[in-house]
């Protein structure tokens, strides 16, 4: 089996609905982990930007649903593992629960840069243009819609909440790659609006219209994280030690309850301070986790 068809094979386990109407999302993105990952993976040593961070205002407590930045921790834990400079952008309602899933992750010190809702992030592109930023990653990160306002699953209007990070990601000269589940994230402006507005619920409100250079629909965005572990452990042998350290069962659970605990942070479907993510409980990830592994060989 070559290196695309294991790949191929973990974006088919990522590509598990979870009653979104993402199949037809899925379908406009076949293959997306697989181009994702082969040109990161060609960069000999990127210097990558992390997006994250998704307000829920009606939790219980208000705070940052957990899905985006547990796998941004995982995802930043393999970077500098690999020796690769890594930092990470989200709004300041949402960098406590960052801080925290980084600090779980064993990544204390890579930067957190912060942007306040509703303000200018033009700081945050001068200074990742300054240190060299040469790819940007989105993971779980509401977008503008065709009205320019930001919306979540169930309608609700977030851009009073939100930092313009989409801007950020933009800019450039960084290339692009977005993860999302739901239609409403950062790089969805890749998939035709026709599809996002016809099977996903509220898709036509929704729907962002950013594009990312590559974009990666999973069932749940965290599981993208995953797919993008493993996929650059099978392309890249001189990072794939420490992909592999950050694609472990017990230390994404330590994360998630990490940044539950001391974010604090929320589940975005139950809406509760709890560890889980979009409503499932942290076994029913790993199994998707595992699957993704067992296509790495020995």
């Amino acid at each position: 089996m070559t290196p695309k068809d294991r790949i191929d094979r973990i974006e088919a386990a990522i590509h598990q609905s979870v009653g979104r109407g993402m199949d037809a999302v899925f379908q406009a993105t076949a293959g997306g982990l697989w181009r994702a990952t082969s040109a990161l993976a060609a960069s000999p040593k990127p210097a990558i930007g992390l997006i994250t961070g998704f307000f829920v205002p009606g939790a219980d407590p208000p705070a940052a649903e957990t899905d985006g930045p547990a796998g941004a921790a995982l995802l930043a834990m393999g970077f500098h593992q690999a020796g690769l400079e890594c930092r990470l952008a989200t709004d300041t309602v949402c960098a406590s629960a960052c801080r925290a899933a980084l600090a779980a992750a064993g990544v204390a010190d890579v930067p957190v840069d912060t942007a306040e809702p509703n303000q200018p992030v033009g700081a945050i592109i001068d200074l990742w243009r300054r240190r060299g930023i040469d790819w940007v990653i989105c993971i779980e990160r509401c977008g503008p819609a065709e009205n320019g306002r930001s919306y979540n699953m169930r309608g609700a209007d977030i851009s009073m909440f939100a930092a313009p990070l989409d801007q950020v990601f933009r800019a450039g000269p960084w290339r692009t790659i977005a993860i999302g589940d739901g239609g409403n994230e950062v790089g969805m402006g890749c998939v035709p609006r026709s599809v996002i507005a016809g099977h996903v619920p509220l898709g036509a409100t929704i729907g962002c219209v950013v594009p990312a250079d590559w974009l990666i629909a999973a069932g749940v965005s965290h599981w993208g994280a995953y797919g993008v572990l493993a996929a650059l452990a099978l392309q890249r042998p001189d990072w794939r030690a420490a992909m592999e350290a950050a694609l472990q069962p017990d230390l994404d659970r330590f994360v998630v309850e990490t940044m539950v605990r001391d974010g604090p942070a929320v589940d975005g479907v139950t809406m509760r301070r709890e560890a889980t993510i979009d409503g499932l409980a942290m076994d029913a990830h790993h199994r998707v986790l595992e699957a993704a592994r067992a296509l790495m060989p020995a």
